[in-house]
């Protein structure tokens, strides 16, 4: 949807101001005409037509006002130029004539004032030399102010607001300077001159920095006035952003606020001053690219919003004063219609823009179907990536996040900025392009990437039907050439059969004539005399076959003794030997046999097993001894914690390690680290059992403390359902809503399942969809029920045990039970063994086993009574007890009760919405009341000749910005808006809603 327009002709100021030419500005005489009797006569009329224009083109008055000044009577002209040539003849105005006075003067008292700490009455004079120099500006001929420009006074003012000391800044200098050059920004030619000086604006921002409320009003009314002249909205923000670096602030605006927020005990100045930085605020956000550009107001009064403007004007309407609340009124107007005109770009009523939850379901929903669907999941994928630690750089990596997308929604199709480019260079449309034409070609590539693919493919088809061909006539010529070879072999082979069959026949008329000595299950087995190593080797983990298995098996026949003739036994022993060498890879068997002869360490345990233990080993920091002594005296030192001991668990000596070990034994000081560690723990008598029991030692408070919570919940949440009186109450509304909603056989019900509580929800009304039963059913009930709005109080136990999984629960207590019987089966065998002095696992254990078994007796018997509360529980609601576990049951009274949490807040919301918009119909009445009443009062002045006397348009744009008139024609807008979108069904639907909330 494109950006609504608000075009505004000029802010309904001077239609001068509509155009891109610089608006004409009126000179002020701040001495009125007097009467005067005439000196001389009175000249001929072309003569003093003459000598009228020369003086009106000294004045740089609107072509408008030329024209009533010259339809004046002769009398008139001749009075108006008499009193003026006088006023420049007096001989006492000479040397102040002249801009060259006040530009000595100013340099000068710039310079002193480093050097001498002057007096009231000297203060007073400076001060006044810079009042006769804003008056002069005001009043003198247009020469004066040319003259004043080109002698470079903007830039002696400019620099002495620079160089400005304390005293100075807080003095009624500082503000007559600030009026000097809002003087010359009152002639068309002076502020064309201020608005082309680079830092005059960021000069004239740093200003604020002072406590005189009155300098900070003459500063803001420049600044707001300024955001209203074309081309000076941007040298306007660009300005807050320096003043943000020069006084440190945290944010841009962030003085501002505080200004806002701050109170000055002094009821007139607070409200000057609130009252200009609200029309300042409002000027910026309505003025330049706020015209006609949402997504810019939107920014911009975002950044207003996260300092906390929103309180801070319901704070400021305790003063009661008719033109700060005009202001504050405009400001909230154009707000909540730039929110409707969001939320109706989502289909939406209102978007709640401080919820991270809604604002997502909208963009997922928006883009949920389309190609740019992928884009968002891959953005949230990055950002569940990006650095989330205190300290560090993290802000910046997500505050340049924030700025590329602010600058992807502000910039123009012609790459401009309508606030200050948050980065340099970046162009949004040339990168976009630049996309679009990579998409492009990787398009063509991938095209033309794939027709290669496809081309390559069949060619390669080709070759391999051909090579198939080939490869098929070569194997049917091998075949016939293998078929003949058979032919004549299998000849040959039958020929052979024939005569072995004679041979054999032989043989066994031969061996039926001896007699068998031995009985076949007692053949003899030969014995064995296998070579010994010269030293431990490698073990080979095979299962060695029993040897009353072997006759009548393949091993019979087997003789591995001649294995061992051809063997090189000695090469064998460097390649397999036990001991453990401590360099990188050897490459040649020469290197392998010199490293043999280097062995410190022996090693018979599986290498990775061995690594592994060596690295937790290291990590306990603790000796063998240490950790043998530990686990004789329970750990009493609390040397072993309770993840080292789940580790230690896994390093249990098993009985095939043990076997080795103990081959070895009488080489303990040459086994490897690992290996000894668990030839030393296995000589701990019942080593594991020993070893569980201190781990379940240590974890069972903390399982216990896990499970007892879980438990209460269930059972907590059981009586509470049951002795609740207002879920009985509100379950009888509920029952006769359905019965009267229902017809046939889904109704005359006498009660309902508790699943249907959350399907309440699911029948929306058919006047607004926004409006669903559970929404009426919370109205019913403060109407006629209000003391059921209070039973989420007597279910507080509710969400803690629809957390709850029994049959884990219960899984976990068994376990629990388990683990204390194998304790106690152990402490019965150690009573029996005779103990080591330092062995504590009997008197340790005795006492865990008395505390813990009552602990977990109290558990046992909460749980038993947890289940028979639930079950009663279930039959009190009509469930089937078999068929629903806690979590699920819990869960439907806790989802209900979040949804009727929700549906109470949604039907809060809809309340101060619509008592919003009657306040806000109340205050555009009274405000229209208040417009018409000051448009009678208003008289314009009939005499063309009080065009002289008028302030100029600068002045009238500083003096509407303050009243806030120059916002009027868009509070009429906004209305006419309003009322158009009023008509629409969006809005009536609405107004119905609200009209029966209000039953």
């Amino acid at each position: 949807m494109a950006p609504r327009k608000r075009s505004r002709h000029g802010l309904g100021f001077l239609c001068c101001f509509g155009g891109s030419d610089l608006p004409e500005i009126n000179l002020r005489d701040s001495h009125p005409l007097q009467y005067m009797e005439f000196s001389s006569p009175i000249p001929n009329p072309e003569e003093l037509n003459v000598r009228f224009a020369e003086l009106v083109d000294e004045l740089d008055l609107t072509d408008k006002n030329r024209e009533a000044v010259f339809a004046l009577p002769p009398e008139k002209k001749w009075q108006i130029y008499c009193s003026k040539k006088k006023e420049q003849e007096d001989p006492n105005k000479l040397a102040t004539s002249w801009p060259d006075y006040y530009i000595d003067r100013i340099n000068s008292m710039a310079a002193m004032q480093s050097l001498y700490a002057f007096d009231e009455e000297e203060m007073e004079m400076r001060n006044q030399v810079v009042e006769d120099l804003k008056t002069a500006l005001r009043t003198q001929p247009m020469r004066f102010v040319t003259r004043f420009i080109e002698l470079e006074g903007l830039a002696c003012l400019l620099n002495f607001l620079r160089s400005m000391d304390h005293a100075t800044c807080e003095s009624r200098i500082h503000t007559s300077l600030i009026g000097c050059v809002k003087a010359l920004m009152n002639n068309s030619q002076g502020r064309a001159h201020v608005l082309a000086q680079p830092e005059a604006i960021s000069t004239i921002a740093q200003s604020l920095r002072t406590e005189n409320s009155k300098t900070k009003v003459a500063v803001l009314e420049i600044l707001g006035a300024v955001c209203l002249v074309p081309g000076g909205h941007k040298k306007v923000l660009q300005a807050m952003l320096h003043y943000q670096v020069y006084a440190a602030e945290r944010t841009r605006f962030q003085t501002l606020l505080n200004e806002l927020d701050r109170s000055l005990g002094r009821y007139r100045d607070e409200v000057n001053l609130k009252t200009a930085i609200m029309s300042f605020i409002n000027a910026v956000l309505n003025a330049g690219a706020g015209e006609d550009n949402l997504e810019f107001r939107l920014h911009l009064r975002y950044e207003f919003l996260m300092l906390g403007i929103q309180p801070v004007i319901d704070k400021l309407r305790q003063h009661e004063n008719a033109i700060l609340d005009k202001h504050l009124d405009f400001f909230e107007m154009v707000r909540n219609e730039d929110d409707l005109e969001l939320a109706r770009r989502f289909d939406m009523v209102h978007i709640d823009t401080k919820s991270a939850s809604q604002m997502f379901e909208l963009i997922h929903k928006k883009l949920k179907h389309t190609e740019a669907y992928p884009c968002l999941l891959s953005v949230l994928h990055h950002c569940l990536q990006m650095p989330y630690k205190r300290n560090g750089g993290y802000f910046q990596q997500w505050q340049l996040l924030d700025r590329i997308l602010q600058q992807i929604v502000l910039q123009d199709e012609r790459g401009t900025d309508p606030d200050l480019a948050p980065l340099e260079n970046f162009n949004v449309k040339n990168i976009v392009n630049m996309l679009i034409n990579e998409n492009e070609v990787k398009q063509w590539r991938d095209q033309a990437e794939k027709f290669r693919k496809e081309h390559m493919e069949l060619v390669s088809r080709l070759e391999r039907k051909e090579r198939e061909c080939e490869t098929k006539t070569l194997e049917k010529e091998e075949m016939m050439r293998t078929l003949n070879k058979m032919k004549d072999k299998l000849s040959r082979e039958s020929q052979e059969l024939r005569q072995a069959r004679g041979q054999v026949a032989e043989l066994v008329a031969q061996l039926s004539e001896i007699s068998d000595p031995f009985p076949s299950s007692e053949v003899p087995l030969r014995k064995k005399r296998v070579p010994q190593p010269s030293h431990p080797l490698k073990s080979f983990n095979w299962v060695k076959l029993n040897e009353e298995r072997v006759p009548g098996t393949v091993w019979n026949e087997i003789d591995d003794m001649q294995v061992f003739r051809i063997l090189d036994l000695e090469d064998f022993e460097k390649m397999f030997s036990a001991y453990q060498r401590h360099q990188k890879e050897l490459g040649s068997t020469e290197d392998i046999y010199l490293a043999s002869r280097k062995v410190k360490e022996l090693s018979v345990i599986d290498g990775r097993r061995a690594q592994n233990c060596i690295i937790l080993l290291s990590k306990l920091k603790l000796s063998n001894e240490e950790i043998r002594q530990a686990v004789l005296k329970m750990d009493q030192q609390e040397d072993l914690a309770k993840d080292m001991l789940e580790q230690l668990l896994k390093f249990i000596p098993e009985k095939s390690d043990i076997d080795l070990l103990e081959e070895h034994k009488h080489e303990i000081e040459r086994m490897a680290r690992a290996d000894r560690f668990l030839y030393e723990m296995s000589r701990i008598d019942h080593y594991q059992q020993r070893l569980q029991a201190l781990f379940f030692k240590k974890k069972f408070q903390e399982r216990l403390a896990e499970a007892k919570p879980k438990v209460e919940a269930i059972l907590l949440a059981s009586r509470e359902l049951v002795r609740s009186k207002r879920l009985k109450q509100m379950l009888e509304v509920v029952l006769a809503i359905g019965n009267f909603m229902n017809k046939g056989q889904r109704g005359g019900a006498y009660g309902f399942r508790v699943a249907s509580l959350n399907k309440i929800a699911d029948t929306k009304s058919s006047i607004d969809r926004n409006i669903s039963l559970l929404h009426y059913l919370i109205m019913i009930l403060e109407k006629h029920f209000p003391d059921i709005l209070n039973m989420p109080s007597e279910l507080q136990h509710l969400p803690e045990a629809a957390k709850v999984n029994l049959a884990e629960l219960e899984k976990e207590v068994g376990n629990l039970k388990r683990g204390l019987r194998a304790v106690e089966v152990e402490l019965e065998y150690q009573r029996r063994q005779v103990r080591e002095p330092n062995d504590k696992f009997v008197p340790v254990m005795s006492d865990f086993i008395t505390v813990s078994s009552f602990s977990f007796s109290e558990l046992e018997d909460q749980l038993n009574e947890a289940r028979d509360k639930f079950a009663k529980a279930l039959r009190h609601f009509g469930e089937h007890e078999s068929k629903m576990q806690p979590d699920e049951f819990f869960g439907i009274f806790d989802s209900f009760l979040q949804a009727f949490s929700e549906a109470r807040q949604d039907l809060e919301a809809m309340r101060r919405r619509k008592e919003e918009e009657e306040r806000r119909a109340r205050m555009e009445a009274m405000l229209k009341e208040q417009r018409e009443r000051e448009r009678w009062q208003r008289q314009r002045q009939v005499l063309a000749g009080s065009a002289l006397e008028e302030g100029g348009e600068f002045d009238d744009l500083v003096s509407a910005l303050r009243s806030g008139e120059v916002f009027d024609k868009d509070l009429c807008k906004l209305k006419r808006s309003r009322k158009r979108s009023g008509s629409q069904a969006l809005e009536v639907t609405r107004e119905r809603a609200m009209h029966r909330l209000n039953y």
